[in-house]
């Protein structure tokens, strides 16, 4: 049962603004009772629109447009679309045409550092995400509105945490509209009333998110580096440059030597099968023989059970397992099996969808530090090394690759939904490099997953701190 909270009960003042209704829905909105509670502000508020400026005054979207991919980076640019913009590995976004992107029609939906973007319509409608240093020259689509901060006015990393934090939350979604399909306009935003605080209060929680940004992109220079490191050293670095769509269709080939393993076409697919002789080539180790003491398969369906936040866990599924901050449900841990928790440095490859190429199916992530926390669907295979010299962020510099993301697909099996040949994954063939190299490579990942955690309590104290002040200035106590 929902109750409204001590600090900010309804009042009587507020029966005349919703016509004296007596149901309790309306006083116990989120979007309603915020509203209130910035008004019990002391402090300055401005409209979102008064802080903004630029194209559209500085809050915008843009117009629908055709899409040209393309997978030549000379000639493209990072697309980032309402899903793709909560991501936190950002080198698999699909890429436009730059001379689209460039376009008059197009040009303005570049982004720049220290944006806010905010999802406008579909499941996602009213997200918000923070443009990273690492973002600058990626574009947007139309369905992803920004919110471009007028610097001598407000400084952005402020304004996004505002936007981020549960008043924000609130009073973004309540412009949401639509019944079957979700959507949010930027006139339905600029109204929102931002608090002023003092100065040295929004220059630290600038500062903070500033911090977590900048974490974030080392985050994805660093896993990025470690993948390229370990191909490098396998005299496989060509890989990386697979440009996959440019080899042309598999069509018309032969394949010898069948047994009872699979039929299949797509099992011989001879770009994949390309790819993995050049792996038998150099000396490696198969990833059933790595997982042979440890762990390599798909988790234990189970009935949801859910659960208080206090006494559950979260569970984490293939879409949100990609994202920043995962969103789940939380569910009680006594009636899930044990393999919905993971072992330090387990990699997770997503391992039920479909093969479009924006699709997770494939794609992997590694479960360290503060994500060990986290339950994870039975839709993800379970990579866990029975090999200590072979660690698994050692396999997760390997398995997060392009190349490895399309082998990995041509093991399938299924129909609409597919999953992989247990047999065939087996006999995947992982580089085996040199003692010295796979402890530089494991260090970088290692690192790498430490800023990201580290990026997530700056952001957490930065939410924190705005919490401190409004509360301070609205003269909320605790109950």
């Amino acid at each position: 049962m929902k109750i409204a909270e001590h600090g900010n009960p309804a009042r009587r003042s507020w029966f005349d603004r919703q016509g004296l209704k007596l149901v309790a829905k309306p006083y116990l909105s989120g979007a309603f009772a915020t509203q209130r509670l910035l008004e019990r502000l002391t402090v300055k508020k401005m409209s979102l629109n008064e802080l903004t400026d630029g194209y559209g005054g500085g809050i915008f979207d843009g117009p629908q447009s055709r899409r040209v991919y393309l997978t030549a980076l000379e000639h493209s640019v990072p697309f980032v679309g309402s899903k793709d913009m909560m991501v936190a590995d950002l080198s698999s976004l699909p890429r436009l045409s730059k001379a689209d992107a460039e376009s008059p029609a197009l040009r303005y939906m570049e982004l720049e550092p220290g944006m806010t973007m905010i999802s406008r319509s579909g499941f996602n409608a009213g997200r918000r995400a923070y443009v990273r240093p690492d973002m600058a020259g990626f574009w947007s689509s139309e369905h992803v509105m920004k919110v471009v901060p007028d610097r001598s006015r407000i400084q952005p990393g402020y304004l996004y945490a505002f936007l981020a934090s549960r008043f924000g939350e609130v009073l973004i979604r309540g412009g949401v509209y639509g019944s079957a399909v979700k959507h949010i306009a930027p006139e339905h935003v600029g109204a929102i009333p931002v608090p002023r605080f003092d100065g040295v209060v929004e220059k630290e929680i600038h500062e903070l998110m500033e911090e977590a940004a900048a974490l974030r992109a080392a985050f994805q220079s660093g896993v990025t580096e470690a993948t390229r490191d370990l191909f490098d050293r396998a005299g496989l670095g060509d890989l990386l440059e697979l440009r996959w769509h440019e080899k042309g269709r598999d069509l018309g080939f032969a394949q010898t030597g069948l047994d009872a393993t699979t039929l299949r076409a797509l099992n011989f697919q001879p770009r994949a099968r390309e790819i993995l002789r050049r792996l038998e080539e150099v000396e490696h180790v198969t990833l059933g023989e790595i997982c042979a003491g440890g762990k390599l398969k798909t988790g234990a369906r189970f009935k949801r059970v859910d659960a208080d936040p206090a006494h559950g866990v979260r569970l984490v599924g293939q879409r949100q397992a990609f994202w920043v901050r995962p969103e789940g449900r939380w569910i009680s841990l006594d009636e899930a099996p044990d393999d919905v928790m993971q072992q330090e440095e387990t990699v997770l490859v997503a391992a039920h969808g479909t093969l479009g190429d924006n699709e997770v199916y494939g794609r992997s992530i590694l479960v360290t530090g503060s994500w060990s926390a986290h339950a994870f669907s039975q839709d993800f295979l379970r990579v866990v090394s029975g090999y200590s010299d072979v660690p698994g962020a050692y396999l997760f510099a390997f398995l997060r690759s392009e190349p490895m993301f399309r082998v990995l697909r041509s093991m399938s099996v299924g129909g609409k939904q597919q999953e992989y040949h247990t047999k065939l994954i087996r006999e995947l063939p992982v580089p085996l490099l040199a003692d010295a190299d796979r402890n530089r490579i494991v260090g970088i990942v290692r690192e790498s997953y430490r800023r990201r955690d580290e990026a997530d309590r700056k952001e957490d104290q930065a939410l924190a701190r705005l919490e401190e002040a409004v509360a301070q200035h609205a003269g909320v106590t605790s109950g």
